[in-house]
């Protein structure tokens, strides 16, 4: 083939094939749905963070975030799925329009000063990431709608049984995405699409 001819191939395949890329699928509506077209949404909340201030929706208004659930003296699974939430958290750090939300289950005894302690070993933005507590009913009440488990069992080490799920929650309160968060290869799936929702909103 002749040389000029070839070369003149390779560059229209190099123009071609980024065309022939296919857009991500836009990423679903996740909840508790009554029917199929329903976009469930977080409900209205009110929780306080280990610096003492008030944390409502109005908190996390014009940005998406990630939250889960953990207690300070997990004994199982919270140190890991904090690990990898910092590992987000470090991905999007210098990203205004991305949070995290950590709900503690022990109201008993994760206290503010108890959360804030927690959030300095992190060496986080307070502002970026908030610890929350609340009332017990709230919590695990709330946990419902974030699709996770909160439950009280004496006979699971720490006294509570609950997932370790990472949750990702767009502008308007819907959840987009989630993952296991003891397991980092499921973490790098959802890194991706953090970076989706932000292209797209």
């Amino acid at each position: 083939m002749n040389i000029k001819i070839f070369a003149l191939l390779l560059i229209g395949f190099s123009v071609i094939l980024p065309s022939c890329k296919q857009s991500p699928q836009p990423l679903p509506y996740l909840g508790i749905k009554e029917n199929p077209d329903d976009k469930p949404s977080i409900p209205d909340f009110n929780f306080i963070d280990q610096l003492g201030r008030p944390v409502n929706a109005e908190t996390f208004k014009n940005k998406i975030y990630l939250t889960d659930f953990f207690f300070t003296s997990c004994p199982t699974i919270c140190p890991i799925v904090t690990g990898q939430m910092l590992r987000i958290y470090e991905h999007f750090a210098k990203d205004d329009r991305v949070a995290f939300l950590s709900h503690s289950i022990d109201t008993r005894h994760d206290s503010v000063p108890r959360l804030k302690a927690y959030a300095d070993k992190l060496h986080i933005n307070d502002d970026k990431w908030r610890f929350v507590t609340g009332k017990k009913e709230d919590i695990f009440g709330i946990s419902k709608n974030y699709m996770s488990i909160v439950l009280e069992d004496p006979d699971t080490p720490g006294g509570f049984n609950h997932s370790g799920y990472i949750i990702l929650v767009d502008k308007d309160r819907h959840i987009r995405a989630f993952c296991n968060g003891t397991i980092p290869e499921d973490v790098d799936k959802l890194i991706p699409k953090i970076q989706q929702l932000l292209d797209s909103e």
